[in-house]
């Protein structure tokens, strides 16, 4: 009855293990008395995460940064390394890609649908934009406790964090940028 249990904290050493590309992982399978217990088994090393997204790949964008038109300069230097071709990812940036013309809720609705992920970045600004609510009400419908959801934190303190957000782990940009950066781009490309 409790072998089930027991193969789960007793890890199994297989002697191609320290020589093969190949990971071990538990899949169920059927015993005896017609319960599932967990047995290794050998599958290939996934795929680069870049390749492993076919959602991600599927959007117009990797990412919508939503930001206070008063901290264009930081959304523009978080877009321009995210960028560059060593990171390659595709962004919205509000300034830039809205259609001249187009009905400001309806540009917004439709960045956050064609995105992958979505980037706030919460600044005292941002939380006196109502557009930026609006884009940030439109991310949280979209993906509700999903971790396609970004905050980033500039010169905020934790009691203005928005409440709508405080069950998501956030980035503070103020003391190490360009390590925010460098996070947001790895959680783009685990994003599924």
């Amino acid at each position: 009855m409790f072998g089930w249990f027991r193969q789960l904290l007793v890890k199994k050493e297989s002697p191609q293990s320290s020589s093969s590309p190949h990971v071990s992982v538990r899949t169920p399978s059927p015993s005896v008395d017609g319960a599932s217990s967990l047995v290794p088994t050998a599958t290939p090393n996934p795929p680069p995460p870049f390749l492993s997204s076919m959602i991600r790949w599927s959007q117009t964008y990797d990412l919508c940064v939503c930001h206070s038109p008063v901290d264009i300069e930081e959304a523009i230097r978080l877009v321009t390394y995210l960028e560059k071709p060593a990171c390659g990812l595709r962004c919205f940036l509000r300034q830039r890609d809205a259609s001249v013309g187009g009905a400001i809720p309806t540009e917004l609705c439709q960045a956050v649908q064609s995105s992958h992920c979505w980037a706030l970045l919460i600044t005292p600004n941002f939380l006196l934009d109502d557009w930026c609510q609006y884009m940030m009400h439109q991310a949280l419908s979209e993906g509700p406790m999903s971790n396609r959801i970004i905050p980033l934190v500039l010169n905020l303190s934790y009691s203005q964090y928005p409440k709508e957000l405080r069950f998501y782990y956030y980035k503070d940009l103020s003391k190490n940028p360009e390590r925010g950066y460098t996070q947001v781009y790895k959680t783009v490309l685990k994003c599924e």
